[in-house]
């Protein structure tokens, strides 16, 4: 996997965090996408991105409001993706991609994060995204 990959994954997982366990089970209860994951994954046991996967999966079955979350998440995940990217190039060139190392290795590094990545992380507090 390439720091590229990499990055991308902890935007994923960082936003994905941060809206599919956000404010807690709560969110997953009552946000855009609560009644499709209830139809379409509620039997998928959460955990490692198998609720994401399945919604993927269904992606073209899902609500119009779904949709839309949907679409906002990736749009901010490609955000974070390009103002993270010279960080993990920067700090975490040896580091192998995968485990929740590179968002380990930013966390670590938080106080020299560019003003963009650290906000982003800022944005998803202390939540552990799941290990992607």
């Amino acid at each position: 996997m390439s720091i590229r990959n990499a990055v991308a994954t902890l935007a994923i997982a960082l936003f994905a965090a941060s809206v599919a366990a956000g404010a807690g089970a709560q969110q997953r209860r009552e946000g855009p996408c609560a009644a499709d994951v209830k139809k379409f994954c509620g039997d998928v046991k959460p955990g490692q991105g198998a609720i994401a996967k399945c919604m993927k999966a269904h992606e073209a079955e899902l609500s119009p409001t779904c949709q839309e979350g949907m679409r906002a998440r990736a749009e901010k995940a490609e955000r974070v993706r390009e103002d993270c990217k010279p960080d993990a190039e920067k700090f975490c060139k040896g580091i192998a991609p995968g485990g929740g190392r590179i968002r380990s290795c930013l966390r670590a590094r938080q106080a020299e994060l560019n003003p963009a990545c650290a906000a982003d992380f800022k944005r998803a507090g202390n939540r552990r995204p799941p290990v992607q």
